[in-house]
């Protein structure tokens, strides 16, 4: 069946590029954008384990061919902005777009001076899913069924509960996940670790017993005293999931806690993981008992497949960091998957600067097989007042 989608989402059948087309056809420009969202937190604040923010930059890479035009983004610092416009744009104008991990790998090998972990591969990665959503919009299909797609939705998880949320808060966020049909909700610990009992508490008559409950602490404990709370958090509030108990450049420690902690407590980590060889770092031993990865730093689209082959080899789950609107196509191509972090202040970014953002149905995101690409387009007058790089397109 063809596609159906809204006016401008795609050109009329007979003039979408078939494969001998889009052998010939060519990026003809790239433009870049950021735009920062202050958050809805207490006072216009956020907390976790070990960090404050008051705000969430989006940086969105538009690639242009055959007069479509496809989109990515990560999330960072403004500086990955300037490293896609100055060191990555260069490298696919005038390429041909048929094959992503083609570009993706003439654009890793111009960075190699200029830095590849951090801000060049959150540049790289919002580049990628660009070149992927402008082959998939050519081609008139959604970017799933353009991937080697496992799996037709990706089940969630409800993510917040920052650790400076008062305990009504708190409890009004994940009861509500709860009540939407998401089985699985996380909140932010040990910032102040002896708060967290009272937390947990609420938390868990919030949801009730059958909902699991998971924490992050984003490595800001110790050792030893990441391995008390594991034990604790597993025997008195059932909690399954541990991320980053300590940092996750602590590889010695996140494997002491896989072998000493309960059995039912997963130790987690990857959100930071740029290249392959940070995730190889990760399953060598292994560190975690489930891997993540996010698409918007890892290397996009084509990163996650060779994160998605490395977690299938080393028989390790997959689970996807945030960015809901791309995470739901890239991670039906995963075949261990285990789930997708819905991140609230990622769900509020996309939902303001985008039209064609998924919902969670049944506790899963499907993406939707009647929009090409990802099924996004740019709400520009919404997001105009946010932008900090970059200028409207005179055709927006």
């Amino acid at each position: 069946m063809t596609p159906v989608t809204g006016p401008g989402d795609r050109p009329p059948a007979s003039r979408t590029a078939g494969p001998t087309a889009l052998d010939s056809c060519t990026v003809d420009g790239v433009d870049v954008h950021a735009f920062e969202v202050p958050t809805d937190g207490p006072d216009g604040r956020e907390q976790d384990g070990t960090l404050e923010w008051d705000s969430t930059t989006l940086v969105l890479v538009r690639v242009h061919a055959g007069g479509r035009t496809g989109l990515g983004y990560t999330y960072g610092d403004l500086s990955v902005a300037s490293f896609a416009q100055s060191v990555l744009a260069p490298v696919v104008e005038g390429r041909p777009v048929s094959s992503p991990p083609a570009l993706w790998e003439r654009m890793g090998a111009r960075m190699r001076n200029a830095g590849r972990p951090g801000v060049g591969a959150m540049a790289l990665s919002a580049v990628d899913v660009a070149l992927w959503d402008l082959k998939a919009r050519l081609l008139g299909l959604p970017l799933v069924h353009l991937l080697p797609a496992h799996h037709d939705r990706v089940p969630v998880y409800g993510s917040g509960g920052f650790t400076n949320y008062p305990l009504d808060r708190l409890t009004d966020q994940l009861s509500g996940w709860v009540e939407q049909g998401i089985p699985r909700v996380k909140l932010k610990t040990s910032r102040d670790p002896e708060a967290d009992a009272d937390r947990l508490t609420a938390a868990r008559r919030a949801v009730g017993d059958r909902p699991e409950l998971f924490t992050d602490a984003n490595g800001a404990l110790g050792r030893k005293e990441a391995l008390y709370w594991a034990h604790r958090f597993h025997d008195e509030w059932d909690v399954r999931w541990f991320e980053e108990p300590v940092t996750s450049a602590d590889l010695e420690g996140l494997r002491m806690l896989r072998d000493r902690g309960p059995a039912r407590l997963e130790i987690t980590a990857g959100e930071y993981a740029f290249t392959a060889q940070d995730f190889a770092n990760l399953t060598d031993g292994p560190a975690v008992d489930c891997l993540q990865a996010d698409v918007t730093r890892c290397g996009g689209i084509t990163g996650v497949l060779e994160v998605a082959g490395l977690s299938a080899a080393r028989h390790l789950d997959l689970s996807a960091h945030c960015a809901p609107a791309v995470s739901a196509h890239a991670f039906c191509a995963v075949r261990r998957l285990r789930h997708l972090e819905y991140f609230h202040d990622h769900v509020r970014v996309e939902r303001l600067l985008f039209d064609g953002t998924l919902s969670p149905d049944g506790g899963a995101l499907r993406p939707d097989p009647g929009r090409p690409g990802l099924g996004l387009d740019v709400r520009w007058p919404d997001a105009e007042p946010y932008r900090t790089y970059g200028t409207r397109p005179a055709t927006a």
